[in-house]
């Protein structure tokens, strides 16, 4: 167990602690083996070891009174793996659509109500545009790339997520009533694609496209963006969303390779 501290919840450090007891030389261990291996009492291993079946991250050996963990555990890991596998196959992609087909190109994943960037390259948006570098984030309600993540998540799940954080005007265009962005991200998984016309940043046009997990999932999503004055919304949109769709269709083609590997 970790030593505590006023900042440490011990019910999860015991839920990491069961989790740690199977390992290669045990991976399957009774209810008692798990209390003994993980430091804690018979009911305490008992009521987590039946929440994670519950869960899905251990399974009951058939015919037994032993468990092991899922490959559901894999999930853990995978998704951060699979993403820092993903922005180092982006870059390329990213580099080849800017400047020819757009000003700048972002890839980026949902995390909670914010999507994070993990690969951007630029080139010149002027001075009124944000600072999207790597690791910044932006409200997912108001980006073309947040869109088109959520538009494939469960209608609710999707709602539930964007209440989850604050939602202010960031532009005039800015949609930040719940029912119109929902009524919003039916029109993008219709369409495919999301666009978006001023609503992160006065001046700028966006268009952005899933990509794909093997299991059908949308974690992640790429976006192109141009200036106003560069482009009309229309032409953008058709010059961009062929390419845009490529890139896309080639990156979750990558990440299905890295998950069968």
């Amino acid at each position: 167990m970790v030593e505590s501290s006023k900042s440490t919840v011990q019910s999860v450090g015991k839920a990491f602690a069961v989790l740690r007891s199977f390992r290669a030389e045990t991976p399957e261990l009774t209810i008692s083996e798990v209390a003994s291996s993980a430091g804690l009492d018979r009911g305490t291993a008992f009521r987590l070891i039946h929440t994670m079946v519950d869960l899905g991250y251990l399974a009951a050996v058939p015919g037994t009174r032993r468990f092991w963990l899922t490959l559901k555990c894999l999930e853990l890991g995978y998704s951060a793996l699979a993403a820092g596998g993903l922005q180092r196959q982006s870059r390329p992609v990213l580099q080849g659509l800017v400047p020819d087909i757009a000003d700048a190109a972002s890839l980026g994943m949902l995390d909670g109500p914010d999507v994070v960037y993990l690969e951007r390259i630029q080139a010149d948006l002027g001075r009124q545009a944000p600072d999207r570098r790597a690791g910044s984030r932006t409200g997912a309600y108001a980006a073309a790339l947040g869109h088109a993540i959520l538009a494939w998540q469960p209608p609710d799940h999707a709602r539930q997520i964007m209440q989850s954080g604050e939602r202010i005007p960031l532009s005039g265009a800015t949609l930040t009533d719940l029912d119109q962005l929902c009524a919003r991200l039916a029109e993008v998984r219709a369409r495919g694609y999301a666009i978006s016309d001023g609503e992160n940043a006065f001046g700028l046009r966006t268009v952005a496209a899933p990509i794909f997990w093997p299991d059908g999932t949308v974690r992640a999503a790429i976006s192109l963006t141009v200036q106003t004055v560069r482009q009309e919304l229309d032409g953008f949109v058709a010059a961009a969303v062929p390419p845009l769709l490529q890139a896309t269709r080639a990156l979750s083609g990558a990440v299905r390779l890295s998950a069968a590997a």
